[in-house]
């Protein structure tokens, strides 16, 4: 048999994370004895995205905004977006900001309509996550705050600060079963919760087939809310996170991957941070994680999980989600849903207060996009000619 990251290591020059606590992993817990063996072949380089694409091709209205405010200079250099923190807390800036969030909410909205017949209201929280199909990426964290939401609101009798809209798209691999699963759950969900007339003015669920490139053109800019929810440690980077904010949309997510880096540029309080950190989930392993014991001593966890084993999301098809509930309560729970459960629904209603205050919302969207210049795919690219490939620029016309 061939290892081939051994072999790629031993061939190369230079191996790189994607982003600081990847590299890190990389180095101290996927290849250590090649890190020892290559002393100053491992270095980071942490992922961009190319703004041309996902802020001047996907965003006209918004870089039309960020142009009136500081010029043209940004479309070729991305530090000038910093440019745009002289503006975060005018109030003129903000409401010019929001209609233009709303304009391409409207825009997103008619695409989902026409794709699959759900009708969104534009001003409610258009919580998205959008990204390939993947237990660790955690769209079943996700889902299962779906349900304690929906059952605060039938159940209990709560009515949401903000309406909401979840918004999912996405690919599972071809023989992943759970990932499939786990689509067929937030298409149940989304046909429970839509056919609900208790919850049409608070709650809509929408899954978008056929995620690519042209979607996401549609889908991020039109974004209130990001979810970057990976289990720590697990997430080598991500794009999507970068996209997001960019385009205005806030982070809710774990310390992982770049999401880290991101929270460093923009600052943590205009970021939406829960969850286990790597350590705490390296100890918790380490001490014999019992994902049981979180449902028995946790009623409101226990009444979402017991409501996906019995026919309420599903009444055609008893048991269909027992795959999954097996998972989570029997077979270890390996990221760890039922720990950062606690912590993802109270951030949640963080978020919805936050959301309610439409001037301190926008103030922090625009701060977020005037400090994401770090991840531009221009400085990873300079990163990777400066440090591995060692090529220098040619300027125009030599």
């Amino acid at each position: 048999m061939v290892r081939m990251a051994n072999l790629a290591i031993v061939g190369s020059h230079a191996v790189n994370g994607v982003a600081k606590l990847h590299s890190q992993l990389v180095q101290s817990e996927l290849v250590p004895d090649f890190n020892e063996f290559f002393p100053g072949r491992f270095c980071n380089k942490t992922n961009g995205v190319t703004p041309r694409r996902w802020l001047l091709q996907a965003n006209p209205s918004l870089s039309s905004w960020i142009d009136r405010h500081i010029g043209f200079g940004w479309r070729t250099d991305l530090e000038r977006l910093r440019d745009l923190e002289a503006v975060h807390s005018d109030r003129s800036a903000q409401e010019e900001f929001a209609a233009i969030k709303v304009l391409n909410k409207q825009k997103l909205a008619r695409t989902i309509f026409g794709r699959t017949g759900v009708s969104l209201d534009p001003l409610s929280m258009f919580d998205v996550q959008v990204k390939r199909i993947h237990e660790y990426k955690r769209q079943l964290l996700n889902a299962l705050g779906i349900v304690d939401e929906y059952l605060r609101i039938v159940e209990d009798g709560v009515t949401p600060l903000v309406p909401r809209a979840h918004i999912f798209a996405g690919k599972a691999a071809p023989g992943y079963f759970r990932a499939k699963l786990i689509i067929k759950l937030v298409n149940n969900l989304a046909r429970v919760v839509n056919g609900d007339p208790r919850v049409s003015h608070f709650l809509k669920v929408v899954f978008l087939p056929d995620y690519k490139v042209s979607l996401a053109e549609v889908i991020i800019p039109g974004a209130d809310l990001s979810e970057q929810i990976s289990t720590a440690g697990m997430e080598a980077s991500g794009t999507s996170n970068m996209k997001f904010a960019m385009n205005g949309a806030l982070t809710v997510g774990t310390l992982d991957g770049a999401n880290i880096e991101i929270m460093e540029e923009v600052g943590a309080d205009n970021i939406f941070i829960f969850g286990l950190r790597l350590e705490e989930v390296r100890r918790l392993r380490s001490e014999g994680y019992n994902p049981r014991s979180w449902y028995d001593r946790n009623p409101r966890l226990r009444r979402v999980l017991d409501s996906l084993g019995s026919t309420k999301f599903a009444p055609d098809e008893p048991g269909i989600f027992d795959p999954l509930i097996r998972g989570l309560l029997d077979e270890g729970d390996p990221y760890f849903h039922l720990a950062d459960f606690d912590s993802y629904v109270e951030v949640q209603e963080r978020i919805s207060k936050e959301f309610a205050q439409p001037s301190s919302w926008s103030s922090k969207a625009i701060l977020n996009v005037a400090r994401m210049s770090k991840f531009s795919s221009d400085r990873t690219i300079r990163e990777y000619a400066r440090d591995i490939w060692n090529v220098k620029p040619v300027l125009s016309g030599s």
